[in-house]
């Protein structure tokens, strides 16, 4: 179906709004859009991308400390490509109609918010193979959705995201797998960090349903596919079994599978504490934040640089020869 982005005007443009939405076709930047759905793509695309730079920060802490070179070159691959994940989204995000310089000051203002994971902090070796394994194996259960949610240029984006973050669980999985068949204080390193990251892992998936003030609206106009529930009880499913091949101990004292409902029953998440990390009292809220200030701020001149280049090629200076 070829999509037109001319439209008459009023009930007409709605009407065809929602008829690409119910045809399962894609929404794009040149169609028209209520304005509140813009809205709520810009708010989403922005976290998503926020968060993909502040997560650069708990494991790139680790690159100079990981325990060989082979791992230092991993992780340094892993970070770089957190960088482009960051890229990818800001770009998809300026297809709405704001800057990147925009979304950046909305940030450093508190106006918009990154994934309430990246506020814990890396004690261990460890914390580099839970986050891979729990953090973005929720992160990815979530995401392979989003690959087909109804704004094109974030779902186009998507497909290369998902590939890179499903690599990034399997090297998670793979450090938790060697420290758990180590010696016994690294299984007990594996141990600590599953302990201080399950609850994070399940709370970063959202708020329950009957808390979500966007679920609904956002399901109506395919954005989300699932909701937050669904996406927690589809990780915890997967999850589990694998923190029993690792010989690890979920933290949850009421996991106990439930054959009639063929899933995993877990424990209640504690979403005062969530809530206090959402609003910036957690861990290291106010580390992260001003690490990406100060990293904003030190890049000014690189920023300033490659305008005043592209200034210049856009009034046909001639290129340095050299």
């Amino acid at each position: 179906m070829e999509q037109s982005s001319t439209v008459p005007n009023g009930s007409a443009r709605e009407s065809h709004f929602a008829a690409l939405l119910s045809a399962g076709e894609k929404i794009e930047p040149r169609d028209w859009m209520p304005v509140a759905y813009r809205r709520t793509m810009i708010r989403q695309i922005a976290q998503h991308a926020h968060s993909e730079v502040i997560g650069q920060q708990p494991e790139g802490n680790w690159i100079t400390r990981a325990p060989s070179l082979a791992r230092k070159a991993i992780l340094v691959a892993k970070v770089q490509d957190e960088a482009g994940h960051g890229l990818y989204l800001y770009s998809a995000c300026e297809t709405l109609g704001i800057s990147r310089d925009e979304l950046n000051e909305l940030l450093h203002q508190g106006r918009q918010k990154y994934s309430s994971i990246f506020n814990y902090p890396t004690l261990s070796w460890a914390d580099v193979g839970a986050i891979g394994w729990l953090v973005d194996g929720a992160a990815i259960t979530n995401q392979v959705t989003l690959t087909r949610t109804s704004y094109g240029p974030y779902a186009r984006a998507m497909v290369r995201i998902c590939k890179e973050e499903s690599f990034h669980q399997r090297q998670g999985f793979e450090i938790m797998t060697t420290l758990a068949q180590g010696s016994e204080a690294q299984r007990a390193m594996a141990q600590d960090a599953l302990d201080r990251w399950w609850w994070p892992s399940l709370a970063m998936l959202g708020p329950p349903d009957e808390q979500s003030t966007h679920t609904d609206q956002s399901l109506q106009w395919g954005i989300k596919l699932e909701t937050n529930d669904e996406i927690r009880q589809r990780f915890v499913d997967q999850t589990v079994p694998q923190a029993h091949f690792l010989g690890l101990h979920v933290p949850d004292e009421a996991l106990a599978w439930n054959e009639g409902r063929g899933h995993w029953d877990f424990g209640d998440i504690d979403w005062d504490a969530f809530w206090e990390v959402v609003r910036g009292n957690g861990p290291c809220n106010h580390e992260r934040l001003a690490h990406k200030v100060q990293a904003w701020q030190d890049g000014a001149w690189v920023r300033e640089a490659g305008l005043a280049y592209a200034a210049k090629q856009a009034h046909g200076a001639p290129r340095n020869s050299a």
